[in-house]
Parts: C-alpha cells; sequence; structure tokens
C-alpha cells in the first residue's frame, strides 16, 4: 500500500517529492490557488507529478518554482531556449521560465473522482482549444467586467 503525506506547505513537500520523482515514483498532489481554473478546481482535483522529461513541450503542465521562490503549476505555451507558461484562467504569460526550475510535470489529474491521462485526446484538445481562444476570453471578462460595473453603478 502505497505511503499518504499530508502536509500542507509546498515548501516542506519539495524535497518529498524530488526524493520520490528521484526514484522512479509518482507523486499526487492537490493544487491551491485559481489560476488553472476551469481545469483544476482547489480542494477538488489532484494532479499526478511525474519527473520532467528533458525537454517540455508545448501544452505540457510542469511544477516550477519562480526565481522569487513561489511554486507553480502553469500550462506551457512556448518553448524556446526557456519556457513562456501561463495559467489557465490567467491572460499575463510569464517567459523566461528555464527547464532547471521545473520539478516535476502532470501526466494525469483526478477530477470529480475519474482519473485522466493528459494523453487523453479530450484533453490535448481542451489544451489547443482553450489557448487558441485567449483572445476571446480576455475580452468576455473585460465585457463581464464592464458590465457588472455598469451594473453596481
Amino acid at each position: 500500500m502505497a505511503e499518504r503525506v499530508t502536509l500542507t506547505e509546498l515548501d516542506a513537500l519539495i524535497p518529498l517529492i524530488r526524493e520520490r520523482l528521484a526514484s522512479g515514483q509518482s507523486v499526487c498532489i492537490s493544487p491551491r490557488g485559481i489560476s488553472m481554473r476551469p481545469m483544476l478546481r482547489q480542494g477538488r482535483d489532484t494532479v499526478t507529478l511525474s519527473a520532467p522529461p528533458p525537454r517540455l513541450k508545448r501544452y505540457d503542465l510542469p511544477l516550477y518554482q519562480r526565481e522569487d521562490g513561489h511554486y507553480v503549476l502553469h500550462r506551457v505555451i512556448r518553448v524556446g531556449d526557456t519556457y513562456t507558461c501561463i495559467g489557465d484562467n490567467l491572460f499575463t504569460r510569464e517567459p523566461g521560465i528555464s527547464h532547471s526550475q521545473v520539478i516535476a510535470v502532470v501526466t494525469a489529474f483526478t477530477r470529480d473522482g475519474k482519473e485522466h491521462s493528459v494523453k487523453e485526446l479530450s484533453y490535448r484538445l481542451y489544451c489547443r482549444l482553450w489557448h487558441w481562444i485567449l483572445p476571446e476570453r480576455y475580452l468576455w471578462r473585460k465585457l463581464k467586467g464592464l458590465v457588472h460595473h455598469m451594473v453596481k453603478r
């Protein structure tokens, strides 16, 4: 039976994650925050992390550490000498993520009790579509905020 560890601070969990990944195991965590909605919901969904490949590809979902020390789980949208990432619920791109900052990569996620692989066609289509409609999502959010502001007055 797999050992289950529950910690609240990711800083305390990272050494254990690195150790497990180095030994070829995968690790499941529950992401916090809203940056990856609608795909990942805080307190409801989990992700399975595995050791990262030598080079990430577009639409991979890495767990990485920012220069300021924060841990982030965002999608790769551009690959070059470094990676550019963005959260599914965000509009600001984060360029300049080096491969040395990458700790793990999501290989599966559990939503509503059902496990999904990142290799599933439906997931791959979601990634592409969600990124493709980014400009429309941005306009929709701005419009929604404007309407809300007008109604509130």
